[in-house]
């Protein structure tokens, strides 16, 4: 079989989202209600920060505006896994029905079939607030801003986001082999609320375990001191796209096994 190459996924891919977002958008009620209830999720985050940094004016050396850059910077970050690959939360469902077998039958990737069926709408507006934040924290911040600073903010934004979107497949995939698989897609799910906060304010035990165990410091905390404070970047920061894309693969090549030897609710 002629092995098929970037354009054709991508011309199916926008007709898969076309026809996702037309029945989305059939029921506004319910978008505008999600989206608004995502807004304000958002909005406590950043209300939370304030009212912490009014008692404290740093946190082990960092500011306000530091940490409202590191909560901006996480949101961005995580909106691929929430836009793209929300349809991870549906596989347990599928794989325990059986209906899961029918992406097994199309001459395509099962991987990008199973994931391109869903398209969460919502996560726009978690974006936007995430580049309003990051803006606000950056002029406040007063950092420079040149091409190459924006060149390497979308590096790392979109190379910080393969973590949680690998930690996701990884999770979800479990189903694959566990039973009660829900616990473990919704703990990597939690653990993504520790990316916003750097990791130097945890002890010793949880800084090894958020680097390199469930690694959700490469989310935000390692590729932002990139731009935050360029003078002094570790040699992890510069290597999470690496380790990005390392652990993205990984996780691709976990879910494409465990889809590989699903035959049913027989088996």
């Amino acid at each position: 079989m002629k092995r098929k190459g970037f354009g054709f996924y991508l011309r199916i891919y926008c007709k898969i989202l076309a026809q996702d977002l037309k029945s989305k958008m059939s029921y506004r009620a319910d978008f505008i209600i999600s989206t608004i209830g995502m807004i304000f999720t958002n909005i406590s985050g950043f209300v939370s920060f304030w009212i912490l940094f009014r008692n404290f004016p740093s946190i082990n050396g960092w500011s306000y505006y530091e940490m409202l850059f590191l909560y901006g910077f996480s949101l961005i970050s995580l909106t691929p896994v929430q836009c793209l690959f929300d349809n991870n939360w549906s596989l347990r469902q599928y794989v325990y029905s059986g209906d899961f077998i029918k992406y097994c039958f199309r001459p395509i990737n099962l991987f990008f079939y199973y994931q391109s069926e869903v398209f969460d709408i919502k996560g726009l507006g978690q974006l936007a607030f995430g580049i309003g934040t990051l803006i606000f924290a950056w002029v406040k911040i007063g950092l420079a801003f040149t091409p190459l600073m924006l060149l390497k903010m979308i590096v790392f934004l979109l190379t910080a986001s393969l973590i949680m979107i690998a930690l996701q497949n990884a999770a979800a995939a479990s189903c694959f082999w566990i039973q009660n698989s829900f616990y473990v897609l919704d703990l990597a799910y939690r653990f993504r609320d520790y990316a916003k906060y750097p990791i130097t304010i945890f002890t010793p035990v949880f800084r090894f375990i958020f680097t390199f165990v469930m690694p959700i410091a490469f989310i935000a905390y390692y590729p932002s001191l990139v731009v935050l404070r360029p003078d002094a970047v570790p040699m992890l920061s510069w290597l999470s796209p690496l380790i990005g894309i390392a652990f993205f693969y990984v996780s691709y090549k976990i879910w494409m096994y465990g889809a590989m030897k699903y035959s049913g609710t027989g088996s």
